[in-house]
């Protein structure tokens, strides 16, 4: 046994808080698979440079915010009330790795792969965007 390794740079950080002799609460889980998670960015970050200059206008010229649109487009995500505006609207639900198990996120990739193909890369090949996405 190797004891309490950290699984990242900022988990490391994190490691060098604690005090050796107090008693923590911890959760154990399979890790989600870092790789696919940056794969994910880079098919976002280059469906990004894909879009035309009035569809990064729409997006108010936030990455983040096309992230979202694309994650509530693939049904990531929770309803809630909006008091201001007096109706229901969609919000993305988070991605962050203790929220989401390796088989979520996953199936998330593909839906917001199948988002992107059907509304945002209309303009493009898939063959050419996903020779583009291998420079990411």
């Amino acid at each position: 046994m190797r004891g309490l390794v950290p699984m990242d740079d900022s988990d490391y950080d994190n490691k060098l808080k604690l005090t050796i002799g107090k008693v923590y609460k911890v959760t154990i889980r399979l890790p989600r698979n870092y790789e696919l998670h940056k794969k994910y960015f880079a098919l976002i970050k280059c469906a990004w440079e894909f879009q035309l200059e009035r569809s990064v206008e729409h997006f108010k010229n936030d990455m983040d915010i096309f992230r979202k649109t694309l994650e509530i487009a693939a049904g990531h995500c929770e309803i809630a009330y909006s008091i201001e505006r007096r109706e229901w609207i969609e919000q993305a639900k988070s991605i962050s790795f203790d929220k989401m198990d390796e088989f979520e996120f996953r199936d998330l990739y593909e839906k917001v792969k199948d988002v992107l193909y059907k509304h945002f890369l209309s303009h493009v090949s898939q063959e050419e965007f996903e020779k583009h996405l291998m420079d990411f």
